[in-house]
């Protein structure tokens, strides 16, 4: 099965500083043994054929990878056990996996892991790794549905009549066959004048969508201290998490949707970050890139990535929650009128096709001759502050991404999951970045940096505990005045 260009472009951008697999850190509750663990995959693994297919770089680039069996597949090399010393904190054992989570995968067997943490008393967590390849955020909650339980006491799935037997390896000549017929397939649908007709027929939306795009330009946004240069290797993540309940009050009374509230709290919080480092706010505005799910209801429970996004325009500067509520309400308002989203993925649709042939070096990205594992070993320049001013960024601050997932508890060998921690990739000169995950009635922020451009991440998520706090207790004013 070839990958389509949304999902090949997640292994062309990749570099050793810039890994592209999505992954979760989940806490369960109880110490789990890991020959449980093992035997649950071992029993599950025929629920996701994809979980037993590598990727297959097809000869000269002629055509996008494809996914084929693995013959040599064993469990052993994605299901992993760590021990750390008995006694290490929730926190500690919470960096161990993120610095677990560094590396690149080796693209020479299928692109995920599970890796099971012991040594936090009472506590067992887990690493879950899958390759932005294979999945987006919706399709990774979808997964989890798989390889977790919504019961602590449900059996295991019925075993498949036949035991796996991997689908023949293509060879060099079966691909490049492959790759000439279907780039000669291709012509009928993506040559320039079928291209022109899609144009002419979504005229209106992609000028809204090169619109959006030109404001990149016509209107940078601020450069904060992590967007100051390239990302490097290391990450760190820290993160927080609020009721629900308290989510549906403040929107009960302030009005505004979940992910107007998410933005207010996250966008205000960084303004106050860089006013406190001294950055020069007024006037400047942050540019959030906020992924959008557009997977249709027959793409549901499919692996692989149907996303597009919007790009929100905030106020750099520290304002009242309130305030910045109404700015938030107003932005977000504006881009679903102006079907920003449906605009950027026509864009997408309309484009030509990326020639896979250009993207010729990314083959070497995780083998010995890998030029970016060379840049990673060095520390790479910050763009220094003069006076509070840097350069216009003519690109994004960060991505903020808000994943909807199950409201109710799961459980991994009869072990209830307590907590889930998100970890975002990062690449270019965009070093800070959030995911919002739902979870049991249970919002969880996870803020995840490069530590050399954002060595103080924890105040960002002070702040945003700040923030929370207050829309909350305006939240409870504005009822108290009503019931006056």
């Amino acid at each position: 099965m070839r990958l389509t260009q949304t999902d090949a472009s997640f292994i062309y951008m990749e570099s050793a500083s810039g890994p592209m697999h999505i992954s979760s850190v989940y806490v369960l509750d109880g110490e789990l043994s890991f020959e449980k663990f093992l035997t649950r995959f071992e029993k599950r693994i025929h629920l996701v054929p994809a979980y037993r297919k590598k990727l297959a770089q097809v000869p000269f680039s002629l055509a996008h990878p494809v996914w084929v069996d693995d013959p040599d597949f064993d469990l052993k090399n994605h299901v992993i056990h760590h021990k750390l010393p008995p006694g290490t904190s929730l926190e500690a054992a919470t960096d161990f996996a993120v610095e677990l989570n560094e590396p690149l995968m080796d693209r020479n067997i299928p692109l995920w892991q599970m890796v099971l943490i012991e040594g936090v008393p009472g506590k067992t967590l887990v690493l879950q790794m899958t390759h932005h390849a294979m999945i987006d955020g919706a399709s990774g909650i979808a997964l989890t549905m798989v390889l977790y339980d919504l019961d602590p006491n449900a059996g295991e799935p019925v075993p498949p009549n036949e035991p796996w037997e991997p689908e023949p390896t293509p060879g060099y000549q079966q691909l490049i066959s492959d790759a000439v017929q279907e780039n000669i397939r291709n012509l009928a649908t993506d040559n320039p004048v079928q291209l022109m007709r899609r144009a002419v027929t979504n005229r209106q939306k992609l000028a809204k969508a090169t619109q959006v795009l030109s404001r990149f330009i016509t209107q940078p946004a601020i450069t904060a201290p992590f967007n100051a240069g390239l990302v490097g290797p290391k990450r760190k993540v820290r993160w927080m998490k609020k009721p629900f309940g308290e989510i549906r009050e403040i929107r009960k009374h302030l009005g505004g949707t979940i992910n107007d509230i998410v933005l207010v709290v996250v966008s205000e919080a960084v303004a106050r970050y860089l006013k406190v480092h001294g950055e020069s706010v007024d006037g400047k505005f942050m540019r959030i890139m906020c992924p959008v799910n557009v997977r249709t209801e027959s793409q549901e429970g499919a692996l692989g990535n149907q996303v597009s996004a919007i790009f929100p325009s905030l106020p750099a500067t520290p304002m009242d929650c309130i305030q910045r509520l109404n700015v938030v309400v107003a932005e977000m308002e504006r881009i679903k009128r102006d079907e920003e989203a449906q605009a950027l993925t026509v864009l997408q649709e309309s484009m030509p096709a990326v020639p896979p042939v250009g993207m010729l070096g990314s083959q070497l990205i995780g083998t010995s001759m890998d030029p970016t594992a060379l840049l990673a070993r060095f520390s790479l320049p910050i763009i220094p502050s003069i006076g509070g001013f840097r350069m216009p960024n003519v690109g994004l601050n960060f991505v903020c991404t808000n994943v909807p997932g199950i409201q109710v508890p799961q459980y991994m060998c009869g072990h209830e999951v307590t907590d889930t921690v998100g970890l975002l990739v990062l690449s270019g000169n965009v070093g800070f970045s959030i995911t919002i995950l739902s979870y049991n009635k249970q919002l969880f922020f996870n803020f995840i940096c490069e530590p050399r451009l954002l060595p103080d991440v924890e105040l960002i998520v002070e702040g945003a505990g700040d923030v929370f706090q207050e829309l909350l207790d305006a939240a409870a004013d504005k009822n108290l005045k009503r019931q006056g």
